[in-house]
């Protein structure tokens, strides 16, 4: 007697679909921006101080050794960690959804028609929120990165800042992380997504193992990671520098931003891009790999494609 064909499971849907984007997020953006804090500690040095720290990427990871010892490359580990744990989560999680309600509102077709058009207006979407839970920590990370006696980590950094800055000071830079993040974020998807649709369209994914489908994710990852890092730099910069001290009684945080940049000027804002390009690229690429791979594991399949 033959045996009973085996069912097949139905795919996911509603939440408990995109709480397994989310997580795959969560994890793949922690574990990539965590892994390279060193490379973010000596970054945020050469913007916030590029007279000392002139040296480049390698010698900038010499002078911060030399000067406070291995350890301090680890500084606001905690809360990068803790950050971009909720960052992806509404990132990578609110890019699937809010793709999907551009698809809901205007159909497959024309989804896919312009489908660039939803690329771009779902990440940003997503990014605004992911904004709003990442700028807390991202002001903590950056005040223990430029001031390594402020506090011991992310706990007490975060109570101290709350203590005397009030929780104001947790979003002074909101503004420059959503004029960093949200161009960062749309470039990332957007590139990603055309690189991966066309090396897809010669080699089908059908086709493909799962190792190669990583290796893909990886490569696309790679040249999204340089775009968004290009992109996203100069505001990038001015995060560093406004969220290095608090600003003076009575000053505005858009005051403050126009000071800023008129102090750094074009090529100021560009300090540090080569080890941004190394850190952002790196990690985009990890990031896509890891979040393919989780998604998989996790049976995360029901997300609707658009590309061609």
């Amino acid at each position: 007697m033959a045996a009973a064909p085996a069912e097949k499971t139905a795919p996911l849907s509603g939440l408990a679909l995109y709480s397994r984007f989310a997580l795959a997020g969560a994890v793949c953006c922690s574990v990539t921006h965590g892994g390279l804090t060193p490379v973010d500690v000596v970054k945020t040095r050469i913007q916030l101080d590029p007279v000392t720290y002139n040296k480049g990427l390698i010698g900038g990871f010499r002078q911060v050794i030399a000067n406070e010892g291995a350890g301090a490359l680890l500084t606001g580990a905690g809360p990068t960690f803790a950050g971009y744990f909720l960052q992806g989560a509404f990132k990578f999680g609110g890019y699937e959804f809010f793709k999907q309600q551009a698809i809901n509102l205007v159909g497959l077709e024309n989804a896919s028609q312009y489908r660039t058009g939803v690329y771009l207006v779902s990440s940003a979407f997503a990014e605004f929120f992911a904004d709003i839970a990442l700028c807390p920590l991202e002001a903590t990370r950056i005040r223990l990165v430029s001031e390594p006696t402020y506090a011991s980590g992310l706990v007490s950094g975060f109570s101290k800042m709350l203590k005397q800055e009030g929780a104001g000071a947790f979003y002074a830079g909101f503004g420059p992380i959503l004029f960093k993040q949200v161009p960062y974020t749309m470039a990332k998807f957007v590139v990603y997504e055309k690189v991966a649709e066309a090396v897809y369209r010669k080699f089908p994914k059908k086709d493909m193992s799962d190792g190669l489908q990583t290796g893909v994710n990886l490569g696309s990852g790679l040249i999204a990671g340089f775009a968004a890092a290009l992109v996203s730099q100069p505001a990038d910069t001015m995060l560093s520098k406004i969220n290095k001290t608090k600003g003076l009684p009575g000053e505005s945080t858009t005051s403050r931003l126009i000071k800023i940049a008129k102090e750094l000027g074009f090529r100021g804002s560009y300090s540090g891009i080569g080890a941004r390009l190394f850190m952002v690229g790196t990690l985009t690429a990890g990031q896509f790999a890891i979040y393919g791979d989780i998604k998989k594991a996790l049976g995360a399949t029901g997300g609707v494609e658009i590309s061609k």
